[in-house]
């Protein structure tokens, strides 16, 4: 095995769940003693984007020995990184609730605190609904018949993923009252966009990682800061200490690759080339559009091709700073759209980040998804807007002065999974033999959503390279959590049903 690699993260470092907008590239050098070996010896892997999905796989690959050029339970794999990493960035388990113009309408428990029951009871029977009519909740059971069918293989995704989200749930009987109150914003706030413009495939998946698969998988934590000053800086410094550096790039211009072998030889950016035995893409969908439209050698192949209908999202963040102390019941909150607009959340930052912890005052920061009519207010109407709905869930707030306020926007930020969109997304790996992608959009089935999946499809990434230099060890990626056994019972039950009806006479004559 050879003594170093060299990898290189660059481009836009995600800090936080939106994109920041500073650019970074990342050289890191091993901290063993390299000089005796002739550089032209020396493998590269240049790692393309520095968010979840970038630093994660650059954080396996450095650990090889080579030269180098709001968080859910179920994010085992980043609870995992943190450990690693020695820092405890988060607060422990907390309630949430949800509201709606008429007001509050769920307050969720900590559910590892309560009884765990079989799928779907638990959030059934012990979150408090204080508006919702029991028959309402009731009929979101026949739903448990369509998240027993998607198993999340790819014809589960191709099945489903044509039919929007609200399309879904009106076949399966789901109450108007349920819909508008509940199950919309919680959709807005996990897949940024409304229902009637969201993939049923990609419903049933995040219903099923964050709801319905364990009782236990609705509880969060929240970062006690920033995720930037919080756990990318440490990151950061422990990729330093093993030789990274950190600058600033201008961007990927082009790639150049082998004719005969169809391999990545070098990454054209500004005035530089760099050469890379093998290159991990780690961007959002907007970059990697921007990118290919930029390179021939990209642009020429359908697998590219396809990327350019995928879509992003906007959003927006309002933080604000009160002149007087609110109470606020829940340190985090979903909303449903007021005024016709799309879903969203706020926060009590003076209960989770420890900085605010002893203010006289109250902060709050308010996070706006599929924001595209926000993006040109003015920071004053932005405000305004804010503060009209944030009065409407808390009491006494519409009395408050704002003393301080900060306004970031962020286009074309998060994914779109719009119905149809599973047809164009990319897998891991590429035409090109030593190019390997990595991201919350990229195709995988490890089952997990948001910055756990990011992380996950970086360590795949980071296998990849592993496998494709036949170099160093293979990242562990810890598993989603089993089936529950009633769940797996009926999945298997499913299966051989469908098994069975394909060899019905005529049984691919009808659409599916």
């Amino acid at each position: 095995m050879l003594s170093c690699w060299k990898i290189t993260p660059i481009l836009p470092l995600n800090t936080h769940k939106f994109k920041a907008s500073k650019k970074f590239c990342c050289r890191a050098e091993n901290s063993q003693d390299v000089t005796s070996q002739p550089k032209e010896s020396r493998k590269r892997v240049l790692v393309v984007g520095s968010g979840w999905a970038g630093l994660g796989a650059a954080h396996h690959l450095i650990k090889q020995g080579f030269l180098i050029l709001g968080f859910w339970y179920p994010y085992r794999n980043i609870y995992s990184l943190v450990d690693e990493l020695g820092i405890k960035p988060f607060t422990n388990w907390m309630k949430s609730a949800q509201y709606s113009e008429d007001g509050l309408e769920v307050e969720f428990p900590v559910f590892q605190d309560s009884p765990e029951l079989p799928t779907p009871l638990g959030p059934l029977t012990q979150t408090q609904f204080t508006r919702l009519p029991l028959v309402d909740r009731l009929s979101s059971l026949p739903l448990m018949a369509a998240v027993v069918d998607f198993d999340n293989t790819d014809s589960a995704w191709k099945k489903y993923d044509p039919i929007t989200a609200r399309e879904l749930l009106r076949q399966f009987g789901c109450s108007e009252k349920l819909y508008r109150n509940v199950i919309d914003p919680l959709l807005e706030v996990r897949l940024y966009a409304p229902p009637e413009q969201i993939s049923a495939a990609a419903t049933l998946s995040v219903l099923y990682y964050y709801v319905v698969s364990h009782q236990k998988n609705l509880n969060l934590s929240l970062c006690r800061g920033s995720a930037r000053e919080r756990i990318f800086d440490p990151w950061r410094d422990l990729l330093k200490s093993k030789g990274c550096e950190f600058r600033r790039s201008r961007g990927i211009t082009d790639f150049l690759f082998n004719e005969e072998t169809g391999c990545i030889t070098q990454v054209l950016g500004g005035n530089a080339r760099l050469k890379a035995d093998a290159v991990i893409m780690a961007v959002n969908i907007s970059t990697l559009q921007e990118i290919i439209q930029r390179s021939s050698a990209l642009c020429a192949r359908e697998e590219f091709q396809k990327v350019l209908n995928l879509a992003s999202v906007d959003a927006l963040s309002v933080k604000l700073r009160l002149d007087r102390k609110i109470t606020i019941p829940t340190a985090c909150n979903v909303c449903s759209g007021f005024d016709g607009s799309s879903g969203w959340t706020f926060f009590d930052l003076k209960s989770i980040y420890e900085e605010h912890e002893n203010d006289e005052t109250t902060v709050l920061q308010a996070n706006f998804y599929y924001a595209s009519s926000l993006l040109p207010l003015t920071d004053e109407q932005i405000t305004a807007k804010a503060m009209s709905y944030l009065s409407k869930c808390i009491k006494g707030l519409a009395d408050a002065q704002i003393i301080d306020k900060e306004i970031t926007r962020f286009p074309k930020s998060l994914t779109h999974f719009f119905p149809g969109s599973y047809k164009y997304s990319m897998r891991g790996s590429t035409s090109f033999p030593n190019l390997f992608m990595a991201g919350d959009w990229i195709i995988t089935r490890h089952g997990s959503w948001s910055q756990e999946k990011s992380y996950v499809t970086g360590l795949e990434a980071a296998n990849r390279v592993v496998d494709y230099l036949a170099e160093g060890s293979f990242a562990k990626i810890i598993p989603v959590d089993e089936d529950e056994p009633h769940i797996e019972a009926l999945r298997n039950l499913n299966r051989n049903f469908k098994e069975f009806t394909a060899q019905v006479p005529w049984a691919s004559y009808f659409l599916q």
